[in-house]
């Protein structure tokens, strides 16, 4: 089959950074799906992993970890799915990606696509959706309010990919008021278009901005990059006995400023189930499913926002170098062969 993979860590400036290879086509295990793959998003997670991964000598690393399919083969274990069926998916850190025509995903992580929804929009959704939610739910826990503070989230870094689908998630399943942080015209406008009741702009102080908005101390932070810079401004500007969320990953981070106003504060990582095999995996899949609800009933869009091209190593590198430069709006998408 043919994918694309890295074998040493590089630049993405360097051509040998993302490379065209064969490799066997895989096998599934008793739970799994073999998907062929027809679309793929790519996420920061990917341009972090090849920067910094390095494979065993004489092996390749297939990234990708958004992925649209037709399912070709059911594991002997596996319920509810068939040949035939159009799935999408987020896969598994630990397992080769779906930068390949071929992948081998856990049938409990995957759900069927809704129908009337492209491959390229579809494939803009998995991972950024399972980590919006999680972060709702399982880690903010928005749904249990906090005494005294205003049924507020603000999501920094609203323009992004996780960004962008949870302002939808929070609109669509709460009736929290969300105020989003973006600095461009470009991304005021998108944020908006996703949903936000507000914006405020986070190259600028962020707790002056929130008291401006009258609406009260937030009960909920949702912080998706530079929490190591934002953190005295979180502190300053959510309610006493608030929650706090990131995805990021600081070198340190100092804590103890939370006390006083006893937060709390939660690491999402979207991996964690599949990656530890967790009790609740299944509930990946059932997200998943719940998203194709609120999709066909208009509820919750695509973030897409530009197709590349077609799946290779030179359209995928273009696409961790827009990643890194840090500008871009919603999901960034490969189509085809």
């Amino acid at each position: 089959m043919k994918a694309i993979g890295f074998n040493q860590p590089l630049p993405i400036s360097d051509e040998r950074s993302l490379v065209d290879i064969e490799l066997p086509d895989p096998e599934p295990g008793p739970n799994d799906l073999l998907v062929a793959v027809e679309a793929i998003a790519v996420n920061p997670v990917d341009t972090k992993v090849r920067a910094s991964a390095r494979p065993a000598a004489g092996s390749w690393r297939v990234l990708g970890w958004d992925a649209v399919g037709t399912v070709r083969a059911v594991g002997r274990d596996v319920s509810g799915f068939r040949v035939g069926d159009r799935v999408f998916h987020a896969g598994a850190i630990d397992r080769p990606g779906c930068n390949a025509q071929l992948q081998v995903v856990d049938a409990r992580i995957a759900a069927h696509v809704p129908e009337g929804l492209s491959n390229e929009d579809a494939a803009a959704l998995p991972l950024t959706t399972l980590t919006g939610w999680e972060t709702l739910f399982d880690r903010l826990d928005v749904q249990r309010p906090v005494t005294g503070a205003a049924p507020a989230l603000l999501v920094i870094g609203g323009a992004g990919g996780v960004g962008s689908i949870t302002i939808q998630l929070a609109r669509a399943l709460t009736g929290l008021t969300v105020i989003a942080t973006a600095s461009r015209p470009e991304s005021v406008d998108w944020v908006k278009r996703m949903g936000a009741h507000h914006v405020i702009d986070h190259t600028r102080p962020l707790a002056p901005q929130v008291s401006a908005l009258g609406i009260g101390a937030p009960a909920f932070v949702f912080c998706t990059n530079g929490i190591d810079r934002y953190l005295p401004d979180i502190v300053e500007l959510i309610a006493p006995q608030g929650r706090i969320a990131m995805i990021d990953d600081p070198e340190t981070l100092d804590i103890v400023p939370l006390k006083r106003k006893s937060l709390t504060i939660s690491w999402e990582f979207m991996f964690t189930r599949s990656l530890l095999g967790t009790a609740d995996i299944a509930r990946q899949g059932e997200i998943l499913r719940e998203l194709g609800d609120l999709v066909s009933q208009g509820k919750v869009r695509s973030t897409r926002t530009e197709t590349l091209g077609r799946i290779n190593a030179q359209n995928l590198r273009r696409a961790h170098e827009r990643l890194e430069g840090g500008r871009t709006l919603g999901k960034l998408v490969l189509a085809g062969w």
